[in-house]
């Protein structure tokens, strides 16, 4: 893929992650609260905002992944992606993650998994049933919601902290055009992992690992570089026990190729997964109203998770 794809990935997430004006009062739909701690790194916290139907709430809760170019911030959560959810009764919980350029894509993954496990752990707090947790977002958000549903874990019984001794597997995802294999992006055989000079998105796969000895952060080699962009691929986590996925994508989309989706749907499909795939004929990497297409994420929920 060639290097204008990353210059451009930014930009094609704006309509994910752009908060247009209120045009009603919500007051009535839900409550907000802001900036729940969900964990803490490097001495920072993480956070998230919960919002909560103040009528017919249905016990169930939907993750929104907060991330563009894996990029994420607090100002991003645009409640417009996800009203349908809140209209319906879904407890939505707005997860802004660890962001790139100072954070890489296997750090955004940790996070996600520990936004679940806190949300778990806290079920009777927020009045939700642990047993239906979905997750949904587009773009990055998309390919860290698939990271959710087929590489989710088990918690760690031994764990100091109570909230890692809970599971991270979700129950249901719904996104939009997701990464979903690095290694094999657009044409088969072709690593996107960006480091080319001229590409823009290069932080984010900026991988490094710890040398214990020499106390440092070093550069890793081809082969650890290699199987890192494997193990962030969600298409090489499918098994046949991964929730229920919906994934709506377009076919004129240059900067996440519709093959991204088809690839992984051909997986769910051989392990038995129930899945589907929406395709929007003409649309690029978002398109004018993708907020009606909550409706059919929504439909996918209701079936999935109520």
């Amino acid at each position: 893929m060639k290097s204008a794809v990353a210059s451009l990935f930014l930009l094609g997430c704006v309509v994910l992650l752009s908060e247009p004006a209120r045009a009603a009062d919500d007051s009535e739909l839900f409550t907000r609260q802001s900036d729940v701690i969900y964990g803490r790194k490097d001495g920072l916290a993480m956070t998230m905002d919960v919002f909560t139907p103040k009528q017919k709430a249905n016990g169930a809760a939907v993750i929104w992944v907060v991330s563009g170019g894996w990029t994420s911030k607090h100002e991003h959560i645009n409640v417009d992606f996800f009203k349908e959810l809140l209209t319906r009764g879904y407890t939505v919980f707005a997860v802004v993650h660890g962001s790139q350029p100072k954070y890489t894509i296997p750090e955004a993954i940790a996070d996600m998994n520990r936004s679940v496990r806190y949300i778990r752990a806290h079920a009777a707090d927020y009045k939700i049933d642990a047993g239906r947790i979905g997750v949904s977002g587009g773009s990055a958000g998309g390919h860290l919601s698939l990271m959710m549903g087929t590489a989710g874990t088990e918690g760690d019984p031994k764990a100091d902290d109570p909230v890692d001794r809970v599971s991270s597997r979700v129950q249901a995802v719904g996104c939009f055009f997701p990464p979903t294999d690095f290694l094999n992006y657009g044409t088969p055989g072709y690593a996107w992992l960006n480091r080319g000079p001229k590409d823009m998105l290069q932080a984010p796969f900026d991988f490094h690992v710890w040398n214990p000895e020499l106390r440092r952060f070093d550069v890793v080699d081809e082969a650890t570089r290699t199987k890192i962009g494997h193990d962030i691929s969600p298409a090489y986590h499918v098994s046949k026990d991964d929730p229920p996925t919906l994934i709506i994508h377009g076919d004129k989309d240059a900067l996440v190729p519709l093959q991204q989706s088809e690839l992984i749907i051909a997986k769910f499909k051989e392990a038995g997964v129930p899945c589907e795939l929406v395709i929007k004929t003409g649309e690029a990497h978002g398109w004018k109203n993708p907020f009606a297409d909550m409706h059919t994420i929504a439909d996918w929920f209701d079936k999935y998770l109520k």
